[in-house]
């Protein structure tokens, strides 16, 4: 005795592993899409634009910590969040720690970044709630109790 199938269900259980295979391998051959975070990764150096001279800051950005340090009296440890389809790019920071800890662990500071040239730029009004305080635009004169930073990725060293 045997079975008589429908031609159709057949062909269409042959055909199941080899498209199963090409989509596992389309997928585990291609790179992961780029991000706007992951073109911030790394440690940045620079200046606040108007600053005092000399005075340099540091930004290290791994995932989605983001470590600023002026000086040991200002610095800051957050957590940030870069919403998506926003222009310019927001970035909002939830400070985790700070060297005034108390005053400021949980507040949100909105801010703008782009990167133009290899720089940095980050562009800032400080303050709790990132609605109403993130930054418009990145040109100081303009805008007013903007801050703005200008910062080159530092280089990793090669290893030897």
């Amino acid at each position: 005795m045997t079975s008589k199938a429908p031609l159709g269900l057949t062909r269409s259980f042959l055909l199941l592993p080899p498209l199963l295979l090409g989509l596992q391998a389309g997928c585990t051959s291609r790179p992961p899409p780029d991000s706007a975070l992951q073109r911030l990764q790394g440690t940045w150096e620079g200046v606040a634009v108007g600053g005092k001279p000399g005075e340099k800051v540091t930004i290290r950005i791994s995932g989605d910590s983001f470590h600023f340090h002026r000086d040991s009296d200002f610095w800051f440890k957050t957590r940030i969040a870069l919403p998506p389809g926003t222009e310019p790019q927001q970035m909002l920071a939830t400070i985790l720690d700070s060297a005034s800890a108390g005053d400021t662990v949980g507040q949100v500071i909105g801010a703008i970044v782009k990167i133009e040239d290899g720089t940095l730029i980050v562009a800032t009004k400080g303050g709790d709630g990132p609605s109403g305080q993130t930054p418009k635009g990145f040109d100081v004169t303009q805008e007013a109790g903007l801050t703005r930073f200008d910062l080159r990725k530092v280089p990793r060293p090669s290893a030897k």
